[in-house]
């Protein structure tokens, strides 16, 4: 793709609006949105992800159209995977449902930017090292394992990162609206609203490093890589609070992106050995066995990945809610039957 600088910049602009209006049109004034709202506004996003995705197809050509749409899916999951924990840290902290929006929207806006910054960073170590790929390969077969084993066990509110915060910060023990800070008896306190916020801002660090490897296995567009990540979290905040309750009941939703997070592995692994420049591997030279995958391949592979892990999951839950509203049987009334 040849993306000029002055495409770069409207790109760049335009999704600075679209969290500025976000943030003006939705979040400054706290509320719980309604279900309506969210499905409506989610409906938009994914909407227009989707058209600017046929827009890449149709201007760069289908191959690059379908390396978005691959890249979008896996972001896509990949942030419903940090909503959840998203809503692990908010249940752990009590964050009153009201002043929720401002907590993801904030965290949202951190996402991004972290991922711009590895964005970049991947984009130089892929244009001038060759064996990168072998290393996130690698990096991408571990994650999968991690995923595959369940990663959310633990409530990051009460993790050691979290205790050492606390410790050294003051700390008061209820909200203050949506301040993250306050001034008490002449001291100045942080609210549990702030600890909140950095600690959504943590987990973004850790699933910016995860991510940006991943869609790197799909495309190596920068440009690409930047706009599936845009508007994988455009929306999110709708979202939500749309399956705030269906979160939960994804229970394979961790080993659905772990067989994708394996399968981009083994793809960056046979690309590694493609273009291979490692003189202790086929005296530097690519393996020529070594098949690359084509993209429309990942893209129904990951959309099919993502169906089975969703109905899976809703099919399991449904089953575990039917059993466990049987009557259970009374030992003493079935010793009197017999």
């Amino acid at each position: 793709m040849n993306i000029t600088p002055l495409v770069w910049g409207i790109t760049l602009a335009v999704t600075v609006a679209f969290f500025v209006y976000e943030f003006y049109a939705h979040v400054r004034k706290p509320h719980e949105p309604t279900i309506a709202e969210s499905a409506r506004w989610s409906a938009f996003y994914i909407g227009l992800a989707l058209l600017f995705g046929v827009g890449i197809g149709v201007v760069s050509g289908w191959t690059y159209g379908g390396e978005y749409f691959a890249g979008y899916l896996t972001e896509k999951a990949l942030s419903i995977d940090n909503l959840f924990v998203f809503l692990i840290v908010m249940t752990g902290f009590a964050v009153p449902r009201a002043y929720q929006q401002k907590v993801l929207m904030i965290g949202i806006v951190i996402a991004l930017i972290l991922r711009g910054v590895f964005i970049a960073v991947g984009a130089a170590l892929i244009a001038n090292l060759s064996w990168i790929f072998y290393v996130f390969g690698a990096f991408l077969l571990v994650l999968a394992y991690r995923q595959a084993r369940g990663g959310h066990d633990s409530n990051p509110a009460n993790g050691a990162f979290m205790r050492l915060v606390r410790r050294t910060l003051p700390v008061t023990d209820e909200y203050h609206g949506d301040r993250l800070t306050v001034r008490k008896d002449g001291r100045r306190w942080v609210t549990p609203m702030l600890l909140t916020i950095v600690a959504i801002g943590f987990i973004d660090l850790v699933f910016a490093v995860d991510s940006i490897p991943a869609i790197y296995g799909l495309t190596s567009e920068a440009y690409i890589v930047f706009t599936a990540n845009a508007f994988a979290l455009m929306g999110l905040r709708q979202l939500f609070f749309l399956i705030g309750g269906l979160l939960e009941r994804l229970v394979y939703l961790a080993q659905g992106l772990a067989v994708i997070l394996a399968f981009i592995g083994v793809k960056l692994l046979l690309h590694a050995l493609h273009v291979n420049e490692l003189p202790f591997i086929n005296g530097g030279r690519g393996v020529e066995w070594a098949p690359e995958i084509p993209i429309w391949f990942s893209l129904v592979f990951i959309g099919t990945t993502i169906a089975v892990a969703a109905v899976a999951s809703l099919l399991k839950t449904r089953r575990d809610g039917r059993a466990a509203s049987l009557p259970t049987p009374d030992p003493i009334t079935e010793k009197e039957a017999s």
